[in-house]
């Protein structure tokens, strides 16, 4: 794969090109890298039958899920525990309507994907945020002040791992002790991993999926992942729950009710091929992602007005810019004006005064990308 390969993405029903056609985008987590060519040749073989009628997950696909699991993460799972989903952001709602009342209130930490703020409006209820802290340059979870939040009311705690927009890919260590909280606190933990392919320091830390964790903290728990950020394929609409306990699986699925379509037939094919065969393509795409990765922190660091800060990057292809030091106040709003780039504003994922920059590119976007910034940052501080 030549990763280096611009495609033009204008006029193909784009969100993240089309939505806003007069700005150069960086924002919405998709990827302008072709997807890989098992996939498009899956694609192809089931599109080539001709009939794309209403589908279910057929035998190859679960098994390309399970081996997946069993070989990538060492973890067994059985066909009954997993369920299929049109989406990953869906299940956070199902999980919030399924197990949190009105009057009641779910935990998460912030910054953080700007649905975990908004699922608790889907239950009517409370969303508790806690923000992350940092400690020795090190984003991680303020245990004291989820202590503090935490009350009778508190149902439900939904983990970002690896976490967008921060980047961290947290260790065992940590990802245990979020499941000490929740079981200390009777709460349902939700381990929300469609990251958890694209980190990049697993030589020396490898990715800790919650369905490691011993079995005693694994009773309430609920894990989803998805090949789309991957593999660039969320267009797809594809995710899968893992649920070992079997009263929470029911109210899970009895939840969906009538609120969620069929999951369309080439998703199925598309997952399959993935998992099946998309691993030689995953290795190379993080070779080229670290790349990115390496440029966009060392020209923050050096290139940016002095006070702009970004965190070590750990997993995918998102970076969190903070100009707070730097007083520039919106820099979304800044960059968009001044430099004609759309990127996220921080204030979404509970981050004012910071915004998150996408480099799933072609590393010359990148470059070019930054270059824009750098002009516009630099033109509010003077």
């Amino acid at each position: 794969m030549n990763f280096d390969t611009i495609i033009t993405r204008r006029g193909t029903g784009s969100i993240k090109w089309d939505r806003r056609p007069e700005l150069d985008p960086f924002w919405v987590a998709d990827m302008d890298f072709a997807s890989p060519d098992c996939i498009l040749d899956a694609v192809q073989k089931r599109l080539a039958h001709g009939v794309l009628g209403y589908a279910h997950a057929h035998e190859g696909v679960t098994e390309s899920i399970l081996n997946y699991l069993q070989s990538r993460h060492d973890a067994t799972a059985t066909e009954e525990s997993l369920i299929h989903l049109g989406g990953l952001v869906p299940a956070l709602s199902l999980s919030a309507r399924g197990f949190v009342r009105p009057g009641e209130n779910l935990m998460i930490c912030t910054p953080v994907y700007y649905p975990f703020l908004h699922v608790g409006n889907d239950a009517k209820c409370e969303t508790v945020a806690v923000p992350h802290v940092q400690i020795d340059g090190i984003w991680t979870f303020d245990w004291e002040e989820m202590e503090k939040q935490v009350s009778a009311k508190t149902k439900l705690f939904i983990l970002c791992n690896p976490q967008n927009p921060l980047g961290r890919n947290f260790t065992k260590a940590e990802i245990i002790r979020v499941a000490e909280f929740c079981n200390r606190h009777d709460l349902l933990l939700v381990s929300d991993e469609i990251h958890c392919d694209l980190v990049f320091n697993e030589e020396t830390q490898p990715f800790y999926s919650a369905l490691h964790l011993p079995e005693h903290l694994r009773q309430k728990l609920i894990v989803l992942q998805a090949p789309s950020k991957t593999y660039n394929i969320a267009g797809m609409g594809y995710a899968f729950a893992i649920i070992e306990n079997p009263e929470i699986r029911k109210t899970f699925c009895a939840t969906r009710g009538h609120t969620l379509s069929e999951i369309n037939c080439l998703a199925f094919y598309s997952a399959e091929a993935a998992y099946k065969h998309g691993e030689p393509w995953r290795q190379e795409l993080l070779t080229y992602l670290k790349k990115n990765r390496d440029t966009v922190t060392d020209f923050v660091r050096s290139e940016l007005p002095a006070g702009c800060t970004i965190p070590d990057i750990e997993a995918t292809y998102l970076a969190l810019v903070d100009t707070r030091d730097a007083k520039i106040n919106h820099p979304a709003q800044v960059i968009e004006k001044q430099a004609k780039v759309w990127v996220n504003d921080g204030t979404a994922f509970g981050a004012p005064g910071q915004f998150r920059f996408n480099y799933g590119c072609a590393h010359a976007r990148v470059l070019e990308g930054l270059d824009k910034i750098k002009a516009a940052l630099h033109s509010a501080k003077a």
